[in-house]
Order: C-alpha cells, then sequence, then structure tokens
C-alpha cells in the first residue's frame, strides 16, 4: 500500500517556501510580478489560454501601432517566438505552448498561461524574504522592482504613459489588450507572511536589489531584467546552500543558534568590511574561473561542490524532522499541551525544542502511533514488511528517529533528487550566468564556476559605495584584491584560496599553483568583460574600472522611490 499523505507532506514554508523542482527565472520573475501588485498575494486570472496565435493576431491586426507588421507574417512569428515568448516544450509540433511573455514588465503575468508558468513557490520565497529583511531594506527593494517593472502603464487608467520611454519589445508587450483578461484578482490568504530562516541572507538579497537598481536609467531594459534574473538565482541558490548547513546544525542544538534569533543576526550588508561578521554558519564556494574540466582548479571546484551537495541527505532528514515535529507542534497546540491558543504560529526554533525531555513522553505517543499507521500502510497482503523497513524498526531507536528513518527509507532519495534538481536550476547549470558546471556524460562531477554573465553582475554591486552623509551610492574603481575580498567575504566564492572547514585543509604545493592559475584567469575574464586594467605590473595600478559611472548628480536616494 502507499503512504498517506500525512507522512509524505515534506513542504515547510518556517524552512524555504520552495517546492524542489527544476525552476526557470522568467517563470519565477513573472509570479513575482503579480505578488508585488498584489501586495505578496497570488493572483487568479478569468481568462482563455493565450496562445502564440493570439499574439500573432495581435500584432498583425494592429497597423496602425506595428507597421508592415501583416506582410511580413513568418517575421513576426519567428520574432514573437525568439523575443517576446517564453515557451514549453519549445519546438516540438503540437506540444508547444505559451507559459508566459517574457518578464519585461510587470504586467505580462496577467497573459500568462498558470498551468504552464509554474513557479514552485520561488516568487513567493522571494518575495517574503525581501518584506521581511531588516531596517525596511526589503521593503525599499521591493518598490524599486514594482517602480522599475511597472512603469508606462498608468495604474488607475491601465493605459500607457507616453512619457516614458521602453525599449521596442518592452513597448509591443505594453500594447497588449488588456481586456483579454476579464478579471485579476488577488487570491486571498494565499500569502504566507513567514519570515526566512536566515534573516542575514534576505538583507543581503535586499542590499544587492537596492543597489543594482542604481543603473536602472542607465542599463538597457532587457539586459537590467536578464542582470536581475540571474541575481536573484543567485541569493535563491545561496539561500538554499547555507540551509543544507544551518538546519541540520539546529536541530542537533535542539532549537535556534542564539545569533540567529531575530535582531541578533551578525550579518551586515551594507559593511565595507566583514559583511557576514561573525556569521556561525558561513557557506564557502571555490570556483574553477577558467571553468577547464581536468585541471587541478577544477578538481578543486568538484570538491567544493560535492561538499555542499553531500550535505543534502542530512537535510532532507532535519527538514522530515522539523516537518513532522511542527505537526507534532500544532497537534499539542490543539489540545492544549502548550501554552498559546490553537491559533499560535511556532518558529522553526519553537518547535525543535520539542525535542527536550519535558515533551518525551508525549512524543513517543504521538509517533508511536504514526509509526504503527506507517506500517499498517506498509505492509503486503502477507503482512511482511520492506527488509530496509524491518532493518529500520530493529535499531532500538525511539519512537520518532524510527519513524523520521523509516520516512528517509521510504522518500529520501526521491526527496533528494528534486532538491538536486532545485539546487542545479538555481545555479543556472551550464547555462550563461551559471555557478556551476557540469559535463554531459553520467555520472560527471558537479563543479563550481563563475560564468562571464554573473561576474559582470557581481561587479556592477562591486564597484558601488554607499554615502552615509547624502544616503547615496557613487562608483569607483576597486583594486583585484579589494573585488577578491568582495566576493569571498560578502558572498562566500574563493578564488585566490580555499574555504577552510568546506572540504578544505591546508593547500599543498600543487593547490597554490592552481590558485595562481585561478586568480591569473580571473583577470583574463575581467580583461575579456571590459572592467579590467592593468596599466603596470604595479599592484596599484591593477583596478577594475566601473561600466557605468554613478556619480552624486546621478545618484537615486537609497530611501526614496525613484
Amino acid at each position: 500500500m502507499a503512504l498517506k499523505s500525512r507522512d509524505k507532506h515534506f513542504r515547510l514554508p518556517k524552512i524555504s517556501m520552495l517546492d524542489f523542482k527544476t525552476l526557470e527565472m522568467d517563470r519565477v520573475l513573472t509570479g513575482l510580478f503579480a505578488r508585488i501588485h498584489h501586495k505578496g498575494e497570488d493572483s487568479r486570472l478569468y481568462k482563455k489560454d493565450t496562445t502564440l496565435e493570439t499574439f500573432e493576431g495581435h500584432f498583425l491586426e494592429h497597423p496602425e501601432r506595428f507597421k508592415d507588421f501583416s506582410k511580413y507574417p513568418g517575421i513576426t512569428r519567428g520574432w514573437l517566438q525568439t523575443h517576446l515568448l517564453d515557451l514549453v516544450n519549445r519546438g516540438k509540433v503540437g506540444k508547444e505552448a505559451v507559459a508566459a511573455p517574457r518578464p519585461l514588465h510587470g504586467y505580462t503575468y496577467r497573459f500568462r498561461n498558470p498551468r504552464h508558468c509554474r513557479d514552485y513557490g520561488a516568487a513567493q520565497h522571494l518575495y517574503e524574504t525581501l518584506w521581511h529583511a531588516r531596517n525596511d531594506l526589503g521593503k525599499r527593494a521591493l518598490e524599486r522592482l514594482r517602480s522599475f517593472f511597472f512603469e508606462g502603464i498608468d495604474p488607475n487608467t491601465q493605459q500607457e504613459d507616453s512619457r516614458v520611454t521602453v525599449d521596442v519589445e518592452t513597448q509591443a508587450l505594453m500594447s497588449l489588450n488588456q481586456s483579454e483578461v476579464l478579471q485579476d484578482a488577488p487570491v486571498k490568504g494565499s500569502r504566507e507572511a513567514t519570515a526566512p530562516l536566515c534573516l542575514g541572507s534576505a538583507d543581503l538579497m535586499a542590499d544587492d536589489i537596492v543597489r543594482l537598481m542604481q543603473y536602472r536609467t542607465r542599463i538597457p531594459r532587457s539586459v537590467m531584467v536578464e542582470y536581475l534574473k540571474i541575481l536573484l538565482a543567485f541569493h535563491l541558490a545561496l539561500y538554499h546552500l547555507r540551509l543544507l548547513k544551518l538546519l541540520p546544525a539546529l536541530v542537533r542544538r535542539k532549537g535556534m543558534d542564539s545569533t540567529c534569533e531575530a535582531g541578533r543576526c551578525p550579518m551586515r550588508p551594507g559593511a565595507e568590511e566583514r559583511p557576514h561578521g561573525d556569521c556561525p554558519y558561513p557557506i564557502g564556494l571555490f570556483v574553477d574561473v577558467r571553468n577547464h574540466p581536468g585541471t587541478r582548479g577544477s578538481e578543486l571546484a568538484e570538491i567544493s561542490a560535492e561538499v555542499h551537495y553531500r550535505r543534502i541527505p542530512g537535510f532532507v532528514r532535519a527538514y522530515f524532522l522539523t516537518k513532522k515535529l511542527d505537526e507534532f507542534g500544532q497537534h499539542l497546540l490543539q489540545f492544549g499541551r502548550l501554552q498559546g491558543g490553537s491559533n499560535r504560529q511556532l518558529s522553526v526554533s519553537d518547535v525543535l525544542r520539542l525535542l527536550d525531555d519535558p515533551h518525551a513522553e508525549d512524543r513517543e505517543q504521538y509517533f508511536g502511533s504514526r509509526l504503527l499507521s506507517l506500517k499498517e500502510d506498509m505492509a503486503g497482503e502477507d503482512d511482511t514488511l520492506d527488509p530496509e523497513i524491518q532493518a529500520t524498526l530493529g535499531m532500538g531507536l525511539d519512537q520518532l528517529n524510527t519513524y523520521i528513518e523509516c520516512l528517509m527509507a521510504l522518500r529520501g532519495d526521491f526527496h533528494r533528487s528534486f532538491i538536486v534538481k532545485a539546487l542545479d536550476s538555481l545555479m543556472l547549470k551550464n547555462r550563461p550566468g551559471a555557478l556551476l558546471a557540469q559535463a554531459r556524460s553520467a555520472r560527471a562531477p558537479r563543479r563550481f564556476i563563475l560564468d562571464s554573465r554573473l561576474l559582470e553582475v557581481l561587479l556592477q554591486l562591486a564597484v558601488l559605495r554607499y554615502d552615509p552623509g547624502s544616503g547615496r551610492y557613487f562608483s569607483e574603481e576597486i583594486q583585484i584584491d579589494r573585488l577578491l575580498a568582495f566576493l569571498r567575504d560578502r558572498y562566500g566564492i574563493f578564488i585566490d584560496s580555499l574555504p577552510r572547514g568546506e572540504g578544505f585543509g591546508e593547500p599543498s604545493i600543487a593547490d597554490r599553483e592552481a590558485l595562481r592559475q585561478n586568480k591569473a584567469a580571473f583577470k583574463d575574464k575581467l580583461r575579456e568583460i571590459g572592467f579590467f586594467q592593468d596599466l603596470s605590473d604595479a599592484y596599484v595600478t591593477q583596478h577594475v574600472t566601473p561600466r557605468y559611472s554613478i556619480g552624486h548628480e546621478h545618484m537615486m536616494p537609497v530611501g526614496g522611490t525613484a
């Protein structure tokens, strides 16, 4: 027999709002538009599915706006497929379908086809992470995103604002007939206003978005959208890589680390030095900048990736344990065995404190009942159990741990495989902006890399400095060693050194040579993308130059909404 749904339930928003699946950032951004527009709630659309022909007809039937498009319907269709629309099953005859228009403007979410445009909780996770960032930094980031993505359309009349200049693709999307959407209403109760487990990560993402928005009038809109997709994927990946380390540690502590409690997180994203402060759960990723398999540098990057991915089974167990303890906590609240009413919301720290001895008797009874039900569900026609389950029952563990080990035996590999796929997609594996690469051969090792597009996004942030006096940002040159420290201290990206305690000890002679070569490759990559100037071999003349000059006359106030 199959497991009951209560045993299979895995998602716990207190840890992560993601349903661990393969994610497409175009669809995540589209879902985020709806959340931003409806103040955290999802949207319910009442409309027919939009097809490629729907969009094609719009452009061909309005010659007053799209001159001569009707003369070249083939080119128009190709332009839609390659530039304006996110398609599923691309190129497959009879299966190709529209997920949504490309996320160049906020209102494009109204033309999505929800069954093809799923974000698997990532949009909700992004919104709540930003909303709960400290010092209202995340709320400012959300307002900046709203101002950028929803510009050009009057929110009251839903008509285009002729005073706003946008690129041709965005203008085309803004022209879509809003009347085709019969109703766009928020889904009441769809918001789960839950703070992220790591508040420092929320602060860091919010600070990066505010920084990147300084360029909104200088970078072409389509480029800025690509930057944002890469940056949001990058932060989602970093957050969940940190969770792989953080959650099992919290389970071992039977509650939240005191340094992680609200208001005590030592991370300070705005600090120029040691932005992670004394964070007890830092992550470190050694990246192969050259991205050349077979070199010592790539081997080190493979070791680094393996260390993080090997944490997944422990994370799955800790996740299952926390989820089932949360269900146990709600049971205790319902029957008055915990202080607070039945509507009380338990934090992760509250949930893990249920591992303490005062709850031992209730815990044994509750999970003993769960375990008995699970055994009945899994027994065959002759009342025999799977050998692995039988072996787990004979280990002599308490009822809770026996129950969790049985769930791991039955569902552990299933969840591990989906978490691997989710992390691969968040790190944009083998795609532009990638933090991860893997050869296409069977069982090829993964390795961390630093793709040029991701590096370009991070460089735009690295060259900005905050002036507390004026409350504004300005750009300045940055020396190579200072840039390496920025990437290492702010994001945990190691290039010319190894992250101690993250699978590495003291580097060997061969390792040191690989690190020197990696640093040289880093300079070459900077030179290729046009940021690096080395007027001589002297250290002081080797620096990264901002591509866009942001000065006091151009800067956007950090607390403003411009």
